[in-house]
């Protein structure tokens, strides 16, 4: 059981289940507003979790990233600044929350995103930062 706020990522709401609805649509505007919308049901990191320390760096806007290992099982909770960021975080918790180690580290992330047609369409910047929360995880929960 998670020690953070419930999130519909990573158990009501799987990577599969993220892929698929991205499959449907045709044009990015429709996927936009999609992430937009995911992001909107991520639960507000709680103030006391939002530090200096705990920022994702290489991103633009404002992320705060936090992990706890219990029973072999990750858990995070993360916030940002920016709605599409929120959405973007969103689509990666869903891939890695309540997940093992070995499972988050073995996670296909490029092949994930490449199925959401997101990438192509995002800032390079926007790029890079999803990029920094992905490593930022991947090197937390590494054994």
């Amino acid at each position: 059981m998670s020690p953070f706020p419930q999130s519909p990522f990573g158990t009501e709401i799987t990577a599969d289940d993220i892929a698929q609805t991205m499959q449907g649509f045709k044009g990015w505007e429709d996927r936009y507003r999609q992430v937009i919308q995911w992001g909107k049901k991520l639960p507000a990191m709680p103030e006391e979790l939002k530090s200096e320390q705990v920022t994702v760096s290489g991103c633009e806007s404002t992320v705060w990233l936090v992990s706890k290992n219990l029973d072999g099982k990750w858990y995070f909770c993360a916030d940002s600044d920016a709605r599409i960021v929120r959405g973007l975080i969103a689509l990666v918790l869903a891939a890695f929350d309540g997940k093992s180690s070995q499972q988050i580290q073995s996670f296909d992330i490029d092949t994930y995103f490449e199925q959401l047609g997101l990438i192509a369409h995002l800032s390079p910047s926007r790029g890079n930062g999803l990029k920094a929360i992905v490593e930022q995880i991947k090197q937390t929960t590494t054994e």
